[in-house]
């Protein structure tokens, strides 16, 4: 089989989302120090990270969109390691909203149906054009109310895109969270390298969070994985 790493790197201060805490990666203890310490013979170094629960490649809890919705450590698991595709949006300018007809229009293009509780990646090249710039976190095109409707239509459990929104920065992005909610589906952030899923068919999607308690998202790892 053939794995596609589509998360991004963490490291200290790394780009998050504005309004939320920052990513702070340090070290706890050097490898001098811990053998100061313990007088063990490897000197055992650790280190640390403190994070909001959406920094980084990330999944959205239904939490994040209702108080009363599901929690991260409730998210079933089974909706993480799904069959997904991956449509080209890179013609998409920036800041604009993508509509039903471009979600259908990209779908037709990649040649391969939307499989039925997977996911859609959709691929606007945002990431590749802007990070880690500032206009990382302001420029990303994004669906719209009435494309998250559709694509909740099209029997899927999640969509993700390469950008810290599902939407267009401003009232849209707030509307689509609220969308998500009332469909039943979630979405994924913050994804990366999803040009090299083009064209190349459908894969299985896995990206599993970690178990925060009454969590409203978590990080995760988010790989395309190809049979031989």
């Amino acid at each position: 089989m053939r794995i596609v790493d589509l998360s991004r790197e963490l490291y200290h201060r790394t780009p998050s989302y504005p309004g939320q805490p920052p990513i702070i990666h340090g070290v706890w203890k050097t490898h001098e120090e811990a053998f100061a310490d313990s007088g063990n013979v490897h000197g055992n170094s650790v280190m640390y990270f403190s994070m909001p629960d959406h920094g980084g490649t990330h999944i959205d809890a239904p939490r994040h969109f209702g108080k009363d919705a599901t929690p991260i450590d409730e998210y079933p698991l089974e909706n993480c390691i799904v069959q997904g595709i991956c449509i080209d949006l890179r013609h998409i300018a920036p800041k604009a909203e993508i509509t039903p007809a471009d979600l259908e229009a990209a779908v037709k293009k990649a040649g391969v149906p939307i499989p039925k509780k997977g996911t859609v990646l959709l691929c606007t090249g945002h990431h590749a054009r802007t990070f880690p710039s500032k206009a990382y976190s302001t420029d990303n095109p994004g669906v719209n109310v009435a494309a998250t409707e559709w694509l909740a239509k099209q029997g899927i459990v999640h969509f993700g895109i390469d950008s810290m929104r599902p939407g267009p920065e401003g009232d849209v992005n707030s509307l689509v969270h609220k969308a998500c909610l009332e469909v039943g589906i979630t979405h994924i952030e913050s994804l990366c390298n999803l040009e090299s899923l083009l064209g190349k068919g459908e894969f299985q999607f896995i990206g599993l969070p970690l178990k925060w308690r009454g969590g409203t998202g978590s990080p995760i790892r988010a790989v395309a994985v190809f049979a031989d």
